[in-house]
């Protein structure tokens, strides 16, 4: 099975192109504000060049207004919106009629109950992407470092691609994907020597363990 590998969370130029030379299928950029990885627009205009075409850019938002998504999507270099928080299905319909654009619904996971949420965006999502519940006191969903039951995972009934997070790194990332049946992983907080401050060599490494799965 060949895995590919999400590095999410990107704001350097450095970061971006240790992404995409170390062979990042899709690399990640926050626009959440009490995130210490979130970009401004003509922060994200100066990267986004350094990303060439084969490699998906995904724009994460957290419970945003119209006007904010709007925003991102005018950029026109978005290939798919990650929605980190609440949105309903119905929340859902309406920003990919507004962009335009397919959408990766982030579900939040702690025990099996949480998976039950699946069937109400089927069909309206290109993809999942789980990621464990933040623990208490958190000020974001995600980029938080920790792990949940990838048992939980393994032989997932849905029609859907998915994707992998929380607390993977170079030390687990075999075990996750062993366990969890993960085709795609994502990544973040491994990969940083403080939150929101990436390590291309960080990112290098991660993305060759991932190669040799």
């Amino acid at each position: 099975m060949t895995v590919q590998a999400k590095i999410c969370g990107l704001s350097t130029p450095e970061a971006v192109t240790a992404a995409v030379d170390g062979g990042a299928s899709y690399v990640g950029f926050v626009f959440f504000g009490p995130s210490p990885r979130n970009i401004t627009r003509d922060q994200f205009s100066k990267l986004v060049p350094l990303v060439p075409t084969h490699v998906r850019r995904v724009a994460l938002s957290v419970d945003a207004d119209d006007q904010s998504i709007q925003e991102i999507a005018a950029t026109g270099e978005i290939d798919l919106l990650q929605l980190h928080g609440h949105e309903t299905p119905e929340r859902v319909r309406e920003i990919k009629q507004m962009t335009g654009l397919p959408v990766m619904k982030v579900l939040s996971v702690a025990s099996e109950d949480d998976l039950k949420a699946m069937a109400a965006y089927e069909g309206l999502v290109e993809r999942f992407l789980f990621d464990a519940k933040p623990p208490k006191g958190a000020t974001r969903p995600g980029g938080n470092a920790v792990t949940f039951d990838w048992t939980l995972l393994k032989g997932l009934n849905t029609a859907n691609p998915w994707m992998l997070a929380g607390g993977l790194g170079i030390e687990n990332i075999a075990e996750a994907v062993a366990i969890s049946g993960a085709s795609i992983v994502d990544v973040s907080s491994a990969i940083e020597d403080a939150p929101g401050l990436k390590n291309p060599d960080k990112i290098t490494a991660f993305l060759k363990a991932v190669s040799q799965l």
